[in-house]
């Protein structure tokens, strides 16, 4: 089993939110393949299945840590212990202010980068070894606080750009599935570019 982490608070208020970019992502895998995302695990919102692809069947854990973004390590470890999952076999989408808005990078391993959800993924699983997909929102303008930033909701011309980064995202996500992240890495990293 492999397990697809979308990150984000819960709560309407936060859903359009660019912090939630983990979670809408998620729900839009877990609405393409038929796997709904409505069992309480772990302090998650989890959903299993299996997606089939050229006759390869692979199960996934989708998951939707509910403790607020800055812990979400205190729900995907427990489920990855739980599971038996390696965290190789984790993938972790998340938003990225360095990251310039509207581009995609795949990571195999790193830092959090300042990314708070990821911070705590790492010190829970003690390990870094997850795979990230980086959804960039770029910075904030002006002055702005990040911190509000990121919790605003998108405009209409930024979803005009994410809607298509969203289903851009799920892709990726599929291929690092069945083909692994060094494949995914240069298929969907190709125009990732412009991270300041």
């Amino acid at each position: 089993m492999k397990m697809i982490v979308g990150l984000g608070n819960p709560g309407p208020q936060y859903s359009r939110n660019r912090h939630n970019i983990g979670f809408q992502c998620v729900e839009l895998l877990g609405r393409k393949h038929d796997i709904a995302l409505d069992r309480m695990q772990m302090r998650a919102l989890t959903g299993s299945g299996v997606i089939a692809q050229g006759g390869v069947r692979q199960k996934v854990l989708l998951v939707k840590p509910l403790t607020y973004m800055n812990a979400s390590g205190e729900a995907v470890a427990p489920l990855a212990r739980f599971f038996r999952i390696e965290p190789a076999s984790i993938l972790v989408i998340h938003d990225d202010l360095d990251l310039a808005s509207g581009k995609l990078r795949l990571r195999a391993d790193g830092s959090s980068g300042g990314q708070n959800g990821i911070r705590s993924i790492i010190d829970h699983l003690s390990a870094s070894e997850f795979v990230r997909a980086k959804v960039g929102v770029g910075r904030p303008p002006g002055r702005m606080d990040p911190a509000d930033y990121v919790l605003q909701n998108f405009s209409a011309d930024e979803e005009a750009l994410f809607t298509p980064l969203r289903q851009r995202v799920v892709e990726a996500a599929i291929c690092w599935l069945f083909e692994g992240i060094e494949v995914a890495m240069n298929r969907f990293n190709a125009n990732a570019q412009g991270d300041a």
